[in-house]
């Protein structure tokens, strides 16, 4: 067992796992944040992306421990005072979601784009980024159209997070 302590969603946690725990299950099983999907264990995906220390990761494959010490956000960290985040937003304004279960990965992982490139962001560089999030409902273009929409500021958030 191994005492892992990290701050998610600002808040600081800590908590005694087995070492073999990857961080997608500590972030489901110990602290019940949910958001983070699991949809191969094997990293091919993109269901369990969060921002590791501001960067995103397949959290499926990082060990628990491996985080120790770090910021982590998750799809419930990313709403401020009860809005929407501009991604979240998009994807709802621009129907960039269908069935849902690879939504917390997509926003996750396009979040940390639209910071990397900083309103550079063409189609062609969207659709290479965004190759490791697999979506089995859509043609992406609607993902796509969302995310170019933050990135070009086209997104205020309006709605209030549900739950």
């Amino acid at each position: 067992m191994t005492v892992v302590s990290m701050t998610v969603n600002g808040a600081p946690v800590s908590k005694d796992v087995p070492d073999e725990t990857l961080l997608a299950f500590f972030l489901r099983e110990h602290l019940g944040l949910t958001g983070t999907h699991i949809g191969c264990d094997t990293t091919q995906c993109g269901c369990c992306v969060v921002q590791l220390d501001g960067k995103s990761v397949k959290s499926c494959t990082v060990l628990a421990a491996h985080a120790e010490g770090a910021n982590v956000t998750t799809i419930e960290g990313l709403a401020k005072d009860g809005l929407l985040s501009p991604m979240q937003q998009a994807f709802r304004d621009l129907h960039g979601l269908q069935c849902g279960y690879c939504t917390p990965g997509m926003v996750m992982a396009a979040t940390n784009l639209v910071e990397t490139y900083k309103g550079e962001l063409t189609e062609a560089i969207v659709r290479e980024e965004m190759e490791g999030n697999l979506c089995r409902c859509t043609g992406y273009h609607n993902i796509v159209e969302a995310i170019l929409a933050v990135a070009r500021g086209e997104v205020t958030p309006r709605d209030r997070v549900e739950g």
